[in-house]
């Protein structure tokens, strides 16, 4: 079996425990070099993870002739630069969610792989989960009936980081446009469409209630699948409680989970009622992983989070953010 050489742009938190290892776990996958602006930081996490090559330069690294596929793991906001130049290549990508910080850059970079007919991943690992496989299963077999109707809620208390108005990359308005919103909300919505479909049109208000970032902190929506089911959803990053529940009412029932939390999924319906507790791996990308692995190997597998999965997540966004 051919080893496929990774290249990893930004080697921040995301790749110490979520993602990084997975890609050195997975069989027939290398990660081969690495790339970090910060010297020290970057020796540091190369010689912790057992790689080989180490660049402050994300061009050499994406131009290296030993780097198969790159994996772009920065913050939202530079996610196009890089994936343009990675497409300019001919590499297979993989880019960390949201796809970018608007619909307008996600089309460009989708069209950029698209044209030269490359691979585009986006890291919507929720897709390949187990957890939200058995969700997914409910609802093919029809456990609910006609799915009805979908309601999210996630709320939060605001952190210490936040509270002492320190740097963050999530709650700056120039990256993040609508804070939390856009690194949150985005797996919830993703994983919406995976189960109901894509969407039709979405609508929203969003306002900052807290006054501690430049980003919005409060997001309430309402949107239309294709298939005519309805949703409501609401992110509000300023409450008392950490609340994560999602419910898909249908009729005949109806299931609980969460986007975060590993409470259990819980179906209720006429003919099944089940409670079932399915942990997250402990490297929470590896099913994700391990499935573009089944595609670059051409084993006639198709990816359930690709680039244009994730620009129609992207179109929602905005939608929802007034943005289009």
């Amino acid at each position: 079996m051919k080893t496929i050489n990774w290249g990893i742009i930004g080697c921040g938190n995301v790749t110490e425990v979520k993602s990084g290892p997975a890609y050195k776990l997975t069989s027939g996958f290398n990660i081969e070099a690495v790339m970090r602006r910060d010297r020290e930081k970057l020796e540091d996490y190369a010689k912790r993870h057992n790689i080989n090559k180490t660049y402050t330069d994300a061009d050499a690294l994406i131009n290296d002739s030993s780097i198969d596929a790159v994996y772009i793991a920065t913050p939202p906001d530079s996610h196009k630069l890089y994936a343009l130049k990675v497409a300019a290549a001919g590499k297979p990508c993989c880019i960390e969610k949201p796809l970018s910080p608007s619909y307008a850059d996600s089309l460009e970079i989708c069209n950029a792989f698209m044209e030269k007919n490359i691979p585009l991943f986006v890291a919507y690992y929720r897709r390949s989960l187990p957890r939200f496989l058995k969700v997914k299963e409910w609802l093919d077999n029809n456990f609910i009936g006609d799915v009805r109707h979908i309601s999210a809620h996630l709320s939060k208390p605001a952190n210490q980081t936040d509270l002492l108005k320190k740097d963050n990359w999530r709650t700056d308005s120039k990256i993040a446009p609508a804070g939390y919103f856009d690194d949150l909300a985005s797996h919830g919505l993703d994983l919406f469409a995976f189960f109901l479909g894509d969407i039709e049109n979405a609508k929203g208000f969003s306002l900052n209630q807290q006054n501690l970032y430049s980003a919005k902190d409060a997001v309430t929506a309402s949107w239309l699948h294709k298939n005519g089911i309805t949703g409501s959803g609401t992110w509000n990053f300023g409450c008392s409680d950490h609340v994560d529940h999602v419910t898909i009412y249908g009729s005949k029932g109806t299931i609980e989970f969460s986007v975060f939390h590993e409470n259990p999924i819980v179906l209720k319906s006429e003919s099944k009622t089940q409670s079932l507790i399915i942990e997250n791996p402990k490297h929470i990308q590896t099913p994700h992983v391990e499935n573009m692995k089944t595609v670059l190997f051409n084993e006639l597998t198709a990816h359930p989070s690709t680039g244009k999965t994730a620009l129609h997540t992207s179109w929602v966004m905005d939608k929802i953010l007034d943005k289009l």
